[in-house]
């Protein structure tokens, strides 16, 4: 017999690429990046089409989005319930407006400011709200569950308190002014700036200033929740011994949540500040805790996606049913003796939040992945 060389036949396979290996071209192709694309042109030439309501509602809706996102980390990613969420927004709000503002008299009140670049104050609120989570983070490391939620719970009360009574530094019930953002020599107040023959004024100035903290709020939630740090916080949530047997710090992961889901709330509460114009106590309350829970639940509870969906179902459902109270049966305007705009829109996402716990526990962030596998077809070999 004469010898012959075999060649080996190349190994053919349908094993998918390794995840992260996908080509760039590859990613331009998807749906999604289609659709992202879009969505963000649409967002940056709205100011130039909406009137000043919309863009105002979309602004309460981008400061809620970062104050969700900060909530759902704790509540959604590491199992820890607070109700005091509204407290730290409250303390990134009066806190730029101490920081930056001057010292002047008020409806009575002798108000306390510091004068700082509102730039410096506005970075600075939101470590002092971080710090304010980091003195009660002693507590949220070694509480949980009804009892971690009691004791945010009275927080609020705290703040409440504090709010009304120290009228040098809040103003009291009437609240105190929002000295406006100023950042490279840009003001964003009510001097209106031309563009495009388009004038922009105080909320077309800010959108983008919201859009770009909400997008750096969510890039900065995804990297965490998508790495290591996430995975200890989803391990603490699911099974607090097992984490604690394979190493991970539970305690100090929990307290490290708390600060920074209240440096989020208090970025949350300083783009507030600069939307109202205005700080006033009774806004920051328990109702306002509520919402950002339902929030929450209703986007999708440990997502970005789902804080983001949630607060803007929340935020501009109020907005909605005031805009158009006059041609929606049951309601009507404020102070007509109707069913009025607010409470309308919290039956609606009370009926929401249980319509989403009973039918769809991942939230509505969930719709657009479960929809496509409905009536995907099948795969040779898959099992009917």
């Amino acid at each position: 017999m004469s010898d012959t060389t075999a060649e080996a036949a190349p190994l053919v396979t349908n094993a998918p690429a390794p995840r992260g290996t996908e080509s760039f071209t590859g990613r331009l192709r998807r749906p999604r990046t289609y659709a992202v694309l879009i969505a963000s042109v649409l967002l940056l030439a709205l100011p130039f089409y909406l009137d000043r309501f919309w863009l105002q509602a979309g602004l309460f809706a981008m400061a809620a989005a970062i104050g969700a996102i900060g909530l759902n980390m704790l509540t959604g990613a590491t199992g820890q319930l607070s109700m005091g969420h509204a407290f730290f927004l409250a303390v990134g709000a009066y806190s730029y407006c101490i920081l930056a503002g001057e010292s002047s008299t008020e409806n009575g009140h002798a108000l306390t400011g510091l004068g700082l670049p509102t730039w410096l104050a506005a970075i600075l609120a939101v470590l002092l709200a971080g710090a304010a989570g980091g003195v009660f983070s002693p507590i949220a490391g070694r509480l949980r569950g009804a009892y971690l939620g009691i004791a945010t719970l009275a927080l609020i009360f705290i703040g409440q308190h504090v709010l009304f009574n120290a009228g040098s530094l809040t103003g009291g019930y009437n609240g105190r002014a929002v000295p406006p953002l100023s950042l490279f020599g840009f003001t964003f107040d009510d001097t209106e700036v031309v563009i495009a023959a388009v004038p922009f004024g105080s909320s077309e100035k800010l959108w983008y200033v919201g859009l770009a903290a909400l997008l750096l709020s969510a890039l900065f939630a995804r990297g965490i929740l998508r790495g290591r740090p996430g995975r200890a916080m989803n391990a603490i949530r699911d099974h607090r011994i097992a984490a604690g047997v394979m190493g991970v710090p539970v305690a100090r992961y929990r307290a490290g949540v708390f600060v920074l889901s209240s440096m989020y709330a208090g970025l949350a509460g300083v783009l507030l500040a600069l939307v109202f114009q205005r700080t006033v106590p009774e806004y920051f309350g328990m109702i306002l805790s509520l919402e950002y829970l339902a929030m929450i639940v209703i986007g999708g509870l440990g997502s970005v996606a789902g804080a983001v969906v949630g607060a803007f179902f929340v935020s501009l459902l109020p907005q909605v049913l005031t805009h158009y109270s006059d041609s929606l049966p049951l309601v009507s305007a404020p102070g007509t003796g109707g069913l009025a705009p607010g409470e309308a829109s919290r039956y609606l996402y009370g009926a929401a939040v249980v319509a989403v716990v009973l039918f769809l526990p991942g939230g509505l962030s969930r719709l657009g992945i479960a929809l496509p596998r409905v009536n995907r077809p099948k795969k040779s070999g898959e099992k009917k």
